[in-house]
């Protein structure tokens, strides 16, 4: 995970998206690229907001570049991160020209990184915005880094598998596999509840020895909490400062009419979230 995308936004969580993606650089000697990120144009006027006029100014398109662009730096700077050099063996980092990135913009330009470090989602005006995160992990066809709103001291010391048997946790596995051989303690959870057709805990867990990681299955007995929050809480109780899972196994329609525990995960985890699609 040499490549890593980080878009820069005024909200809330921008400093622990920083903090968090400067975690997995330092494992890999990275390279962080800041992109400024801002409104679609199209997708606000097409969506009759009323911002759309105040977006168009090319001052306040400047504002935009200019406070990401700044902030960034300056967080690289206090950590002592040197610019992308071809020759680089410890994290650095580069910036998208004055280029300001729309969430569909995202999306695209992330096929060429390993990973998407973003915040996770919330409401109100100073949080991450959910439609940042969808672009990223339906249109990149790479896996996303979502950071909590605190910041953890470490990253991938303690990973948590949430295994459910599905395809979108298989490749997200597969993309998480640099992480998994590093790590001191993988814990692979079983999701109560339904699960897909495939293979048990156990299989995974010695599928991801083969590969070297330190894998070992815990089981979440039936509790009258929702899985997602059964799921939280046994990572919490486990140490994990990293978990693992598939994004949105069922359709979008269908999360919104039935809920999921991707869902639950994303609205309350307080660890950072490494997910694909």
């Amino acid at each position: 995970m040499r490549s890593i995308l980080i878009p820069v936004e005024e909200h809330a969580v921008m400093g622990a998206v920083l903090e968090t993606a400067l975690l997995l650089a330092r494992k890999f000697d990275g390279y962080m690229e800041g992109v400024a990120l801002g409104p679609d144009i199209a997708e606000l006027v097409a969506a009759d907001f009323s911002l759309s006029g105040v977006v168009l100014d090319d001052r306040t398109r400047r504002d935009f570049l200019d406070h990401g662009r700044t902030f960034f730096e300056t967080f690289m700077a206090a950590n002592n991160i040197g610019r992308q050099r071809e020759d680089a063996a410890s994290p650095s980092f580069g910036w998208l020209s004055d280029t300001l990135v729309s969430d569909n913009g995202i999306g695209e330009y992330g096929r060429i990184f390993d990973v998407i470090a973003i915040g996770r989602p919330g409401p109100g005006p100073r949080q991450p915005r959910k439609s940042t995160l969808e672009a990223a992990l339906f249109e990149s066809g790479r896996p996303v880094l979502i950071a909590p709103p605190f910041p953890r001291q470490t990253l991938g010391e303690t990973i948590v598998i949430a295994w459910n048997g599905s395809t979108d946790t298989a490749r997200t596995i597969a993309f998480a596999m640099p992480l998994l051989t590093r790590a001191k303690d993988v814990v692979v959870l079983n999701i109560p509840g339904p699960r897909l057709p495939g293979p048990t805990e156990d299989q995974l867990a010695k599928s991801l020895r083969r590969h070297g990681a330190p894998a070992r299955v815990v089981l979440i007995g039936e509790a009258s909490k929702s899985a997602g929050a059964a799921l939280l809480e046994t990572a919490a109780m486990l140490g994990a400062d990293l978990l693992i899972k598939g994004g949105y196994t069922r359709s979008r329609l269908r999360q919104f009419i039935f809920g999921s525990v991707t869902s639950e995960i994303l609205a309350e985890s307080n660890l950072p979230v490494f997910m694909a699609h």
